[in-house]
């Protein structure tokens, strides 16, 4: 009896184990790849990744959109991942704050911020390929889709965010704005006039618009950097990507290329047929956009933000924003629009990198492209996004995304970073719009000027 009555305690002993064990699940498995530890998260009883590290810590930009979405999706995130609490910072210097936990080498596991950072830490963790690769998410198919990220992408825009020609993602594209022309919708409707779609076209509008009492074009005069909404893409569209390669790198000859000169020349066309406004080069950015909204110009170039950050300004009656891409100068040629979107980053320090994929992911569901257009009036870069938002953004924000479905081209432009100069090449390219405008200066002598900022940008990089 007591062999029998430790032969059984020895048996629930074992049973006791075995049941433990067949209600536990490992949270990730190492394998040995390329000799290097990486981590495979297990999947719980509904399929979703199980991670062992369940708490992430997220630093988001708090511009416009504000953080409304953020609060919501994070929620929704939670509730969908059992365990899982995301910690937010958010601020509109969340850079400034998070910089130096980034130099600490203790970054956040998950960045959200404009391309266009203003202090520069962005495109510096680029320089310094101190991002995460993310072409797994890319190559990972969402839940209920069948085909992959990557091809649900706005057509080419993963080619802007892997910077360093090796083709690896270091950044996933989120908020997309498009900038180009606008004009008064209404009013075309009205008169039967069609949108042009080249520039031979647009300038045949010139005496149409006369007779109506308008002028042709106009631009926010003391502000010309907004026309590199039209000089970036018609230079795209006249020299392919190349030429604009060319120019952003300050290639030898690139501002002498045929494709600059015909582009510098549309400005100087405008100038020397009568075709601006006049007042146009002394008004700021919003005495030029209430005069076009008025009647009194054609087309002006702007972003898909110009009717929010113009809704309380005076207009023609029934005024209607209407936009299209800058014309292309022979029909068949490729036409694009210049883009800009904001960005999700993994540092390659986070402490948590998976789950942060995985809620990177989770921002390109169609549930979160539609919550995020309702709190933000937002366009998430997918190919799909202006039949998501219709019914949540201004009418004039989703003709801006639509064109992607119609043909159109998204290009980012970005000039390459060289060492500290005074140098602004930027300003200095479109400072001289001006004086083309005022007929101070030549297109001649705008390709020399533009030559010759890129020639000492060029020897500071050597």
């Amino acid at each position: 009896m007591k062999r029998t009555w430790i032969m059984l305690c020895i048996l629930t002993l074992v049973a006791t184990m075995f049941a433990g064990c067949g209600n536990s699940k490992p949270a990730a498995e190492e394998t040995i790849k390329g000799g290097e530890t990486t981590t495979q998260t297990s999947k719980d009883e509904e399929g979703k990744p199980d991670f062992e590290n369940k708490e992430l810590n997220i630093a988001v930009f708090e511009g416009g959109f504000g953080r409304a979405y953020w609060e919501e999706v994070i929620s929704r995130f939670e509730q969908e991942y059992q365990g899982v609490k995301v910690n937010m910072t958010s601020n509109p210097k969340i850079m400034d704050i998070i910089k130096p936990q980034i130099v600490a080498g203790n970054p956040p596991d998950f960045i959200y911020a404009p391309m266009t950072d203003n202090t520069g830490t962005v495109q510096t963790m680029i320089k310094e390929k101190a991002l995460l690769e993310l072409n797994d998410v890319f190559d990972s198919t969402l839940t209920g889709e069948s085909a992959p990220l990557k091809d649900k992408m706005v057509d080419s825009i993963l080619n802007y965010a892997a910077p360093h020609s090796d083709g690896k993602i270091v950044v996933a594209p989120f908020n997309i704005s498009t900038l180009g022309m606008w004009y008064n919708a209404d009013l075309f409707e009205k008169k039967g006039w069609k949108a042009p779609e080249t520039w031979d076209e647009l300038f045949a509008m010139h005496d149409t618009a006369q007779q109506d009492g308008r002028f042709l074009f106009t631009y926010q005069g003391i502000y010309p950097t907004y026309n590199d909404n039209i000089v970036f893409p018609s230079i795209a569209s006249a020299g392919g990507q190349q030429a604009i390669e060319d120019a952003a790198s300050y290639k030898e000859g690139a501002f002498q290329s045929d494709a600059v000169r015909k582009v510098f020349g549309l400005f100087d066309t405008i100038a020397q047929k009568g075709y601006l406004m006049p007042g146009t080069v002394a008004m700021n950015h919003t005495q030029a956009q209430t005069e076009f909204l008025k009647g009194k110009a054609l087309f002006i170039p702007n972003g898909s933000w110009f009717e929010g950050e113009m809704k309380d300004a005076p207009r023609e009656e029934g005024f209607r924003f209407g936009f299209m891409a800058p014309p292309i100068f022979n029909k068949g040629d490729d036409r694009y629009a210049l883009t800009v979107y904001e960005g999700l980053f993994i540092p390659k320090k986070a402490k948590n990198p998976e789950l942060a994929k995985e809620f990177i992911k989770f921002q390109y569901r169609d549930d979160s492209i539609k919550l995020n257009a309702e709190k933000t009036t937002g366009i998430v870069a997918v190919k799909n996004a202006s039949g998501l938002v219709k019914d949540f953004v201004p009418e004039s924000v989703y003709n801006s995304i639509k064109i992607f479905e119609e043909g159109v081209k998204p290009l980012i432009f970005q000039w390459n970073v060289t060492p500290k100069t005074e140098i602004n090449i930027n300003k200095e390219m479109f400072d001289a719009i001006s004086s083309v405008m005022n007929k101070d200066m030549t297109v001649e002598q705008w390709i020399e000027r533009m030559e010759g900022y890129a020639t000492k940008l060029r020897e500071l990089s050597q």
